[in-house]
């Protein structure tokens, strides 16, 4: 799982080939925390399908702005450069999994 930036995200995200599913998190909010394992699980498992990566709110405002997120965590999957769904909160795998059935 890759951490991206205000810096980096459109290369990363935007421009990029697979389906990304962004994780907009901070430091200290617990349930973000909770989804670590559940993120790193999923990665692992949608390797060449699905690119996850973890954006911190609180060092990148300019994309966090940009896409309006107000809470933590709060996912959002990137198609073509463009947002195609947006979840919020923490969930288990096999929820997210589902979730995510349509849009991967």
């Amino acid at each position: 799982m890759t951490d991206v930036t205000d810096a980096d995200f459109a290369a990363e995200v935007i421009g990029a080939g697979l389906p990304v599913l962004v994780e907009f998190t901070a430091d200290w909010c617990p349930p973000c925390r909770q989804m670590g394992p559940v993120l790193k699980a999923l990665a692992a498992e949608e390797a060449g399908r699905l690119k996850v990566v973890q954006l911190n709110v609180d060092h990148n405002p300019l994309t966090t702005n940009a896409y309006k997120v107000l809470s933590m965590p709060t996912f959002m999957v990137f198609r073509d450069g463009e947002p195609v769904k947006s979840m919020v909160g923490a969930r288990p795998k096999r929820r997210l999994l589902e979730e995510l059935a349509d849009v991967v």
